[in-house]
C-alpha cells in the first residue's frame, strides 16, 4: 500500500513539474521562441514531405513511436522501459544515418543545386526561355503522336540536378529537340527504343539511357518497367520524366516521387512550362 502511495505521489510530482514547465514556457514566450517553433515546423514538414513516398518513410514512423514511448517512460518514471528505449535511441543514431543514407544524399544534392528556385535564374533568360519553350513544344508534339500510336516512350527532362551518370549509360547525341527525331528514337524497331531519352540544357543529350528503378512496394501492379523507372528517377533527382504506355497510350509524368497520369498534349505543355520555364511563363 505504501509503495502504491509513493508511486502515486511520484506521478503527481511529475505532472506538476510538467505543467509548471509548460506554464513558464508560455509566460516567457517571445519573438525568438515563435521563430524557433516556425523554423522547426518548416524543417519537419520538409522532411516529412521528402520521406513520405519513400520506403524509409515507414521506418521514420517507427522511430517516432520509439521517441514517444521514451518520453512517456521518462514522464511516468518507468525506469526500466526508459533505460531500454533511451539505449536504443543512443545506439540507433548511427544506424539511422546508415539506413537513411540514400535519402540524406538526395536531399543534400537537391539543396546544393538550389532546385527550389528553378533553372531560369541566371544568364540570358529570354534566350533560355525561347530554347526551353521550343523544346517543350517539340516534346509535346512527339508525345502526342506516340500516344496516338501506342508507342512506348520514356523522356527525362533534367532541371538542376546534373544527370551525367545517367547520360553515360546511353548513346550521346547532343542534338536539337525535334519531334521527328524523338518519334524515330522510340519507334519499336529502333535499337534505342527501350531506353530513356535525356533532355539536358534544351537538347537531346543522349538516348537509350538506363534509369534506376524505384524501391517502393506500394505501387499499382499494372505499372510496368518504364513507369517504375520514371518514379525511380524522380526519387533521385528533380527531373521531370514523361512516360507513354505502349499498352494504353496513356501519358504520365513522374515528378518529386509522384506519378500523375492521363495527360494530353495541352495539359502536358502547361505542366512543363510551369515547372521548367517558371510559373509566370505558363500559358
Amino acid at each position: 500500500m505504501n509503495t502504491l502511495l509513493k508511486a502515486s505521489v511520484g506521478i503527481g510530482d511529475s505532472f506538476r513539474a510538467f505543467f509548471t514547465s509548460v506554464k513558464d514556457a508560455f509566460i516567457n514566450f517571445g519573438v525568438a521562441d515563435a521563430f524557433d517553433i516556425l523554423l522547426l515546423a518548416t524543417l519537419l514538414f520538409i522532411a516529412f514531405k521528402f520521406l513520405k513516398s519513400r520506403k524509409a518513410g515507414a521506418l521514420l514512423i517507427g522511430v517516432a513511436v520509439i521517441v514517444v514511448l521514451t518520453l512517456i517512460a521518462f514522464a511516468f518514471g518507468l525506469n526500466a522501459t526508459y533505460y531500454i528505449f533511451s539505449s536504443i535511441l543512443k545506439i540507433g543514431v548511427l544506424a539511422l544515418i546508415i539506413i537513411f543514407q540514400p535519402e540524406i544524399r538526395d536531399a543534400l544534392e537537391k539543396l546544393g543545386t538550389g532546385s527550389v528556385n528553378g533553372i531560369m535564374n541566371f544568364g540570358d533568360q529570354k534566350k533560355k526561355r525561347l530554347l526551353y519553350t521550343k523544346a517543350i513544344d517539340q516534346i509535346c508534339s512527339a508525345v502526342n503522336d506516340l500516344s496516338r500510336t501506342k508507342t512506348g516512350a520514356l523522356i527525362v527532362f533534367s532541371r538542376t540536378v546534373k544527370l551525367d551518370e545517367i547520360i553515360e549509360t546511353g548513346i550521346s547525341l547532343n542534338a536539337d529537340v525535334n519531334s521527328f527525331l524523338l518519334r524515330n528514337i522510340f519507334f519499336n524497331k529502333a535499337p534505342l527504343h527501350d531506353g530513356a531519352v535525356v533532355i539536358d540544357d534544351a537538347k537531346i543529350a543522349a538516348a537509350g539511357c538506363l534509369l534506376p528503378l524505384t524501391r517502393r512496394t506500394d505501387l499499382d501492379g499494372d505499372l510496368g518497367t518504364r513507369h517504375r523507372a520514371a518514379i525511380g528517377m524522380s526519387e533521385t533527382s528533380d527531373a521531370i520524366i514523361i512516360v507513354v504506355s505502349e499498352e494504353t497510350g496513356t501519358i504520365s509524368v513522374a515528378y518529386d516521387c509522384t506519378l500523375t497520369r492521363d495527360y494530353n498534349a495541352e495539359s502536358l505543355r502547361h505542366f512543363l512550362m510551369k515547372k521548367i520555364v517558371r510559373k509566370s511563363d505558363a500559358k
